[in-house]
């Protein structure tokens, strides 16, 4: 068994940290939560971080086999389909990603033939899955609560957690989007810090403000610092903290166009007779609720 090579790539308009990582006996590698760069003023979308992580896998001479996602993102889009058709590599995520097609589905009253099977992936992966990238095992953790959908890919020592956790000084994230739950938060950060304390866990986004951008710390290092979790809260009291930051917070500024591509899988909706794509926006939703 290997542990593997891990490579960080920050995108600072959204906050995101990417990551690539591989194998160093086979050069085997997957890639996991690539962002498609999107300009809301101007409406456009561009690969400069999907081309940059593609730099990376080639100069390094990775032979990708994953493109994997954590949970279909409010913050990004995602570029797993631009890499998929640049690598082959197949696309994954977790098969409760069907529970956040359908809830979206709604929210945007998309059509009814809409795919909510999750087609748009090669493999939906359920809870306690394991597979191979060369000599690495990679295990699936599912991990509710960010959204219906988080997944934690625990790779040899390596965890990536995206949304359920935060740097230490920032400590977990947010439950209060739609499918979201505190309680369920807790019990997946529970079975995250019960992993083995040298074991590396990799953010998903930071926002930090007074420091660097920083994306890995252990899990000892969260059970030590994390400002939510150092003190050892009951279920009850974590779910008082969360909840009450969660009611100060706004939605993400690209969330509402985020989900209707993420939820295609990464691909913009389809063209229309003008040859254009179009975003939908669902006025006042989220000042009814």
């Amino acid at each position: 068994m290997s542990n593997p090579v891990v490579k960080s790539f920050w995108d600072e308009p959204t906050g995101s940290w990417q990551y690539v990582f591989h194998d160093p006996v086979t050069m085997k590698g997957a890639i996991v939560d690539p962002v498609l760069d999107f300009d809301p003023l101007a409406g456009a979308t561009s690969t400069k971080n999907a081309e940059q992580i593609l730099l990376y896998v080639r100069q390094t001479g990775i032979e990708l086999e994953w493109i994997l996602d954590t949970h279909p993102h409010a913050d990004h889009f995602s570029a797993g389909p631009w890499l998929k058709a640049e690598t082959g590599a197949k696309t994954g995520i977790g098969e409760k990603v069907t529970s956040v097609q359908n809830l979206w589905q709604d929210i945007y009253n998309l059509p009814d033939d809409f795919p909510t099977d999750g087609r748009q992936w090669d493999h939906l992966f359920a809870d306690g899955d394991i597979f191979m990238v060369g000599n690495v095992p990679v295990t699936v953790m599912f991990s509710p609560g960010h959204t219906l959908a988080s997944i934690t890919y625990v790779a040899g020592d390596a965890a990536f957690v995206h949304d359920t956790l935060m740097m230490p000084d920032s400590g977990s994230s947010r439950a209060d989007f739609p499918g979201g739950n505190s309680g369920e938060l807790y019990n997946s950060i529970s079975a995250i810090l019960a992993l083995p304390e040298y074991t590396r866990v990799f953010v998903g986004h930071d926002y930090a403000p007074k420091r660097p951008a920083e994306c890995e710390a252990t899990v000892a290092q969260h059970l030590a610092s994390n400002i939510h979790w150092k003190d050892k809260p009951t279920e009850a009291e974590y779910r008082a903290v969360r909840d009450a930051r969660d009611a100060t917070l706004a939605l993400p500024k690209l969330m509402l166009a985020a989900l209707q591509v993420n939820i295609r899988g990464g691909r913009l909706p389809a063209p229309e007779d003008n040859g254009r794509s179009y975003l939908k926006v669902p006025l006042n939703y989220f000042e009814s609720r």
